[in-house]
């Protein structure tokens, strides 16, 4: 087993829908600031994160934020000629989640590695031995949407409470939400 252990980074709401049309369906400042802050902090100054995602949440990105800065990014597809041209230098582009484990393990510059989507990616990640934590903000809310995160198996996963993310109601707006963390059993 290798030593890379696979954090989840998502947020969802009531029916587990993560996104719609390539997009957000909901635009929450402090929750997007929530996931750059997880993504980029680390404690060691000479290190960063890994950020892994599926090429179409590469794409989902806006062009202005990509690549996702003061992290390492790795992008999954299964034509990686195509997209290494496509993407700026510097960006990783893999053939799968295996890859994209092994290219980080020859790296000692990345302390975490944080898998951001879209759905496949997050159920490989999810079943992968080496998925560790699910940090799921749980929107009190139900958007119409095309892409989900997979189901939580409480069997493998139990919910933690972890001094760094708050465990009250967090608002914005008219939407509520809840910072979660899952911890792989």
């Amino acid at each position: 087993m290798s030593k890379t252990k696979l954090n989840l980074i998502a947020a969802a709401c009531e029916n587990m829908g993560i996104g719609a049309n390539g997009t957000l369906p909901w635009r929450l400042k402090k929750e997007m600031a929530y996931f750059a802050t997880m993504t980029t902090k680390v404690e060691d100054p000479k290190k960063v994160n890994a950020v892994i995602m599926g090429r179409v949440t590469w794409d989902s990105i806006p062009p202005k934020y990509r690549p996702l800065p003061n992290r390492i990014n790795v992008v999954l597809t299964r034509n990686v000629n195509v997209v290494k041209e496509k993407v700026p230098e510097g960006v990783v582009v893999v053939p799968g989640l295996d890859e994209a484990i092994k290219y980080i393990e020859g790296r000692d510059d990345i302390e975490a590695t944080w898998v951001i989507g879209g759905s496949s990616v997050y159920k490989a990640a999810i079943e992968h031995e080496n998925c560790g934590k699910i940090y799921l903000t749980e929107i009190q809310k139900s958007f119409d949407c095309d892409t989900f995160f997979p189901k939580i198996d409480n069997q493998m996963f139990h919910m933690v409470n972890e001094d760094k993310i708050p465990d009250e109601r967090q608002c914005e707006g008219d939407i509520s939400y809840y910072f979660r963390v899952y911890k792989k059993l």
